[in-house]
């Protein structure tokens, strides 16, 4: 009797599961028609006429807002996939790869830096606009111009945690770093802020951590956070390390093995 009851209710516990992974996903569309009818209010003013500066700024806050939840919905639904097992591997340029992990990062904290970075034609160009909004890009020309085989989606999820966690808590700059060994690449997110002190290193990798409300150092902002980071590295065989003490900012290096192309 008791075996039957476990099955039951491993059995409502998956079904709850999947009712919960369709709601996720369905919640793309309409988040999908919200942001089109935003971004046309505010770039269509030729067709639905001008607006008052008060209302540019609703508009724009409601934008930032719509996707932090888009961004939110695509981090639960990747981190599902990556539980799972599953590994979508292609041919990424990497040019492609962090320009538009950047792209969305500032979608969610600066509209403007986001458009800015769209028009850039070059890795110089994007240094430089880069530079003007405290991000320091370091990278090599060839590996800029390369392609690797790697799973595109869960890395731009990476790189967004990570970099929204450093623009946050940065008090002038950010540094993102991306090399390549022969059998790996990494990224490193560094920021100059408080730091973390090593007595939290394990914590802040836990879900939904945050020190208390007196503290400094609390982790959290946009997306699935540093939890969500340590579970996708793990699941493509990488690894993540973190540097950091009081002080003295955070370093956050993501280490990933090279797929071989097929």
């Amino acid at each position: 009797m008791e075996n039957h009851q476990r099955l039951d209710t491993d059995s409502h516990m998956h079904r709850d599961k999947i009712s919960l992974q369709l709601f996720i996903h369905d919640l793309k569309v309409p988040l999908a028609v919200i942001e089109a009818g935003i971004t046309s209010l505010l770039g269509k003013l030729e067709k639905y006429g001008p607006l008052t500066e008060k209302q540019e700024k609703v508009l724009q806050r409601t934008l930032r807002n719509t996707r932090v939840i888009q961004a939110l919905v695509n981090d639960s639904l990747e981190l599902e996939r990556s539980k799972r097992g599953v590994l979508n591997i292609s041919r990424t340029r990497v040019s492609d790869l962090i320009e538009e992990a950047l792209v969305e990062i500032f979608d969610l904290v600066d509209y403007q830096a986001s458009e800015d970075i769209k028009c850039c034609e070059d890795l110089h160009q994007l240094q430089g606009t880069l530079d003007e909004n405290g991000l320091k890009l370091c990278i090599d020309e060839t590996l800029w111009c390369a392609e690797l085989s790697l799973d595109e989606a869960k890395i731009k999820q990476i790189l967004r945690n990570l970099l929204n966690n450093a623009l946050k808590y940065r008090k002038s700059c950010v540094e993102l770093k991306v090399e390549k060994q022969p059998h790996q690449v990494s990224f490193s997110v560094k920021d100059d802020g408080e730091g973390i002190p090593s007595s939290y290193h394990k914590r802040i990798f836990e879900s939904y951590f945050q020190m208390n409300a007196t503290d400094t150092y609390t982790v959290r902002g946009h997306g699935l956070g540093l939890a969500g980071v340590m579970v996708l590295v793990e699941d493509m065989g990488g690894e993540l390390c973190l540097e950091s003490d009081e002080g003295k900012g955070a370093e956050f290096i993501v280490k990933l093995p090279l797929a071989k192309a097929k």
